[in-house]
């Protein structure tokens, strides 16, 4: 593989995970586990404001409120920051596989659009999301397989199409 493109004179080398080591084993192996806490802000449409801080410091945002519903749009919302990830996570996935085939993952652009509304099944609310790529310079002959393996790939995409394993619990 090759070295990624340097950031900000700093290079960036890729990541030593890839499918070729595939996890064949019978439970969860996580490899990397991140925590963020919100606090503060207000509540309206049951949707919170406030501050979104990783444990690690990294992530530090005020998350705010949608023109659409009312909020002033001067800073990220939830469902940005979930278009973020999953269009970062998807990009990733068919960036590894496009250099395994000799393609060029640099024009590669995933958009993400992700619809915060009403759920006609219990009237509460619901995410859809909806990816698209555009690849400049590779026929949709080719592309087209390489988009199901990467949909394979994504945990992001797996986690739209299957949901996701989770526990809800409050604090002792």
């Amino acid at each position: 593989m090759t070295s990624l493109p340097q950031l900000k004179g700093v290079p960036v080398n890729d990541p030593t995970l890839s499918t070729e080591h595939d996890y064949r084993g019978s439970t969860f192996k996580p490899l990397y586990v991140t925590r963020v806490a919100v606090s503060g802000g207000s509540s309206a449409h049951g949707r919170a404001t406030g501050r979104a801080r990783s444990s690690d410091g990294v992530l530090d945002l005020e998350l705010r409120m949608p023109g659409e519903l009312g909020g002033d749009a001067t800073g990220p919302n939830p469902e940005q920051l979930f278009a973020a990830g999953y269009a970062a996570c998807f990009h990733g996935a068919l960036s590894l596989l496009a250099r395994r085939h000799s393609l060029d993952p640099g024009p590669i652009i995933v958009e993400v659009t992700v619809a915060f509304g009403r759920d006609p099944a219990d009237g509460g609310y619901e995410l859809r999301a909806d990816l698209v790529v555009t690849w400049p310079g590779v026929e949709r002959d080719t592309a087209t397989p390489l988009l199901a393996q990467a949909t394979a790939l994504s945990p992001y995409a797996k986690m739209t199409r299957q949901g996701i394993p989770g526990t809800i619990n409050l604090a002792p």
